[in-house]
């Protein structure tokens, strides 16, 4: 009775209807005011939460010795080496005027390495090069024997063939990230034109995680700008092509657009509307979620319609027949969405806090507002609805009829491709997020293949006192271990500091290449140390490589453009060697790419414990709301096996699995349950009215088999959008959703029927 009052409520007179609609818009518009909040950020660092124990040791790491953040231009000469005068003196103008760019706090490259030397008793740094444009021949074969084999630049700042060169920038940047993010990049890509104007002859590459902040801020604006309207309108068109109604599509969308602005409006409200490329696709799947909603109650009254009922008694029978799976499906698909609070990352919190918003707005907005609209718009049937219900009810003929084949084939479908799951690596590649439309992604291409990697593993090694890194055994130490990094065939640099004090102590002794090697006495290495320190010009001192109190130094590993699982497994074997040999060097890697490497991971687990809870509580409300064991357990079946099955045909064809695949499980889950409880609601009632389970089933495939196929086509093709999207998370995400809805879509109208009619027998 109750809801037959509030159905009344609303379909009461016209005035009341209209009066209903204001209201409700007035509402809208005071939730979406909360729109004035939204904010976007171009700083990566938000993907990891506070409590993550790799950015709290690389925070730590930063403030012993200094920031990471860093820029890199690679200088290729078109054609030829970079030990020529044009070339050096194309770096040498670039290297002073990098000095310029906002924040920089450093400027490294191959023309002011602090290159030391022995003339007779003095100890003598300067930059290798001095005005390029004075080279001779003889001094250009020294600079480039000298960078060559100096182990500290070669291979990171000169390419090991001498074709490229490399200016690295790091900055100290200050609390509003974002901003002087945006003025560093516009800075350098300043810089970079300039330079390319001045030197067509030479090619330049602008990489680094400064640039890459930019790149995916570009990445979120084009997600917002593009796929958004994409989706709206292939929304309209799909809508209106299933429906075969223009108004039921208007109401359809017009809901839609409510659902989205209150919904964003809400979260701004809650400070939860913070968009990255990585919560830049909640507005389409708020969109869609509304049109599945919406596209259920539209579809009951055009059904009710060509059944002969007029306008206002379809729109209330379909609320009679919709209004409580409606509820359901928005409930577990919240519980879906909340479960992602669970994850390590905080954008795919905000994701589901957003979504669960969005979903409980889709009801609320589809309870009152849709069915106002509908009484209020001159609705028809349209007139080729039988059509559709005829083709449904052929099709639940053939599920019936071939049931057993059906079964099989699903099962061995399903068998087939769980053997793929174990074919996927949890792994990402971070340099790799955004695709080759991005001029980020093609230097960055350029810079691996050529130069250098930005895949760095750093390791801070205590001496174990004030003072202790000039003690002879502890450079051994680190020597030992950097010898060990260089023979890994993963590794394409090691910077270290006992390589800095073994070229010291050959300069001290007239550059004999036989003192190449660690000091054999403490008093004597801190000698060389102070007397080196005193000597560097300013801002070229040692304090990114050494803290003040002299009792640590920083170790820093290239390595190629591996996985982050090969980069979790190569720290592993690090640890593994220093707890054999250095076991008071034990631990584990920081830096960027460690963290990185371990979010997937971190995320994984922290899914994993989401899906456990989501799945459990979503079963539980089933069970309890069928008030069957029997008929709860057969309903799990068609929702646990979609993902699966996405799984296995991932395995199968990509074989890596990342952030993507951390939370799509989550995401499908609390979704793919809405056709299924929409299927098991009309199927109980046509039993409970008396019909054996073949005719329950012909029944719903008759009542909302187009429904079904519709809310689905709509759901599949929105996520299908996601793939024109040039960031990685966002196209693999969409890509896997929208095979996991199609599998849904395979085992609801091919398995659970099956099922139905295989363990349901009772009269």
């Amino acid at each position: 009775m109750r809801l037959d009052t509030c159905i009344d409520a609303i379909l009461g007179r016209r005035r009341r209807a209209v009066a209903l609609a204001a209201l409700i818009t007035l509402i809208m518009l005071t939730t979406g005011s909360g729109l004035r909040f939204a904010t976007n950020t171009n700083d990566y660092r938000i993907m990891f939460g506070e409590d993550n124990p790799q950015l709290a040791a690389f925070q730590a790491l930063e403030k012993t010795f200094s920031p990471s953040n860093s820029a890199l231009i690679a200088v290729a000469p078109r054609g030829g080496t970079i030990f020529t005068q044009k070339a050096l003196g194309a770096l040498e103008t670039l290297t002073r005027a990098a000095w310029k760019t906002p924040h920089s706090s450093r400027v490294d490259s191959l023309t002011n390495y602090t290159h030391s030397y022995a003339r007779g008793d003095e100890l003598i740094v300067e930059p290798l090069v001095d005005d390029a444009r004075t080279l001779s021949s003889a001094d250009l074969a020294r600079i480039q024997k000298i960078a060559l084999g100096a182990t500290e630049i070669a291979g990171r700042l000169v390419s090991r063939d001498g074709r490229v060169a490399g200016l690295m920038i790091t900055f100290v940047l200050p609390d509003d990230m974002t901003t002087a993010m945006t003025v560093i990049s516009d800075h350098l890509n300043g810089l970079v034109e300039k330079a390319r104007a001045q030197h067509p002859e030479v090619a330049y590459y602008l990489t680094g995680d400064i640039v890459m902040n930019r790149a995916l801020a570009e990445a979120t604006k084009a997600d917002q700008t593009t796929l958004v309207p994409i989706v709206f309108l292939m929304l309209v068109i799909t809508t209106a092509l299933f429906l075969r109604s223009l108004l039921g599509m208007l109401t359809t969308v017009v809901t839609s657009v409510f659902v989205l602005v209150s919904a964003l409006g809400i979260g701004g409200w809650l400070g939860e509307l913070l968009f990255s490329p990585t919560s830049a696709s909640v507005p389409i799947i708020i969109i869609a979620l509304s049109v599945a909603n919406s596209v259920h109650i539209v579809t009951g009254t055009l059904l009710g319609m060509g059944n002969g009922l007029d306008r206002k008694a379809a729109i209330a029978e379909s609320l009679r027949e919709n209004a409580w799976p409606v509820f359901l499906t928005s409930a577990t698909t919240a519980i879906g969405f909340l479960s992602l609070n669970t994850s390590d990352s905080p954008p795919y919190r905000t994701v589901g806090n957003l979504m669960a918003i969005g979903v409980a707005c889709s009801f609320v907005y589809s309870m009152t507002l849709l069915p106002a609209m509908l009484s209020l718009l001159p609705l028809r049937a349209p007139r080729s609805r039988a059509e559709g219900s005829r083709l449904f009810d052929h099709f639940g003929a053939f599920v019936v009829e071939r049931r057993a084949f059906l079964l099989c084939f699903v099962a061995a479908l399903t068998a087939l491709l769980l053997t793929g799951i174990p074919r996927n690596e949890l792994t990402d590649r971070w340099a790799q997020y955004l695709d080759e439309r991005y001029q980020f992604r093609r230097d960055t291409d350029f810079v691996f293949e050529n130069l250098t990697s930005l895949n760095t593993l750093e390791y801070a090694l205590k001496a174990g006192g004030a003072g202790g890194i000039t003690n002879p055994a502890y450079l051994k130490k680190v020597e030992a271990f950097a010898e060990w990094y260089r023979q890994q065939p993963e590794v394409t640099h090691v910077q270290a500091f006992s390589d800095t004090m073994k070229r010291l102590n050959k300069n001290m002794h007239g550059d004999d290449p036989a003192f190449y090697k660690v000091p054999d006495e403490p008093e004597l290495a801190a000698q060389y140390l102070l007397l080196y320190e005193f000597s560097l010009p300013f801002g070229m001192d040692l304090n990114n490589r050494i803290d003040v109190a002299k009792s640590a130094t920083r170790m820093s590993v290239v390595i190629h453009n591996r996985s982050s699982l090969h980069q979790r497994e190569l720290d592993e074997r690090a640890q593994a060697w220093l707890r054999a040999n250095i076991p008071e060097f034990a631990a584990q890697a920081s830096g960027i790419t460690m963290i990185f490497a371990h979010l997937s991971l971190r995320n994984i687990h922290g899914m994993l414990r989401g899906t456990i809870t989501a799945m459990l509580l979503i079963s539980l409300i089933l069970l309890l709301v069928f008030k069957s064991v029997r008929m709860g357990l057969i309903i799990l079946v068609p929702n646990f096996i979609p993902a699966a099955m996405t799984f296995g045909l991932w395995g199968h064809l990509i074989g890596q699995v990342g952030l993507a695949g951390s939370v799509m499980t989550v995401i499908a889950f609390g979704i793919i349950v809405d056709d299924t409880i929409h299927f098991m609601g009309r199927y109980l009632k046509a039993r409970r009215a008396g019909l054996a389970a073949p005719d329950a089933v012909r029944a719903v495939f008759r009542t909302v088999g187009h429904a079904l196929w519709t809310t689905t086509a709509v759901l599949t093709l929105s996520f299908l959008v996601f793939t024109l999207s040039g960031f990685e998370v966002t196209w693999a995400l969409g890509l896997m959703v929208a095979i996991t809805f199609m599998f849904g879509f395979l085992t609801d109208f091919l398995l659970l029927p099956p099922l139905l009619m295989a363990l349901d027998r009772k009269e």
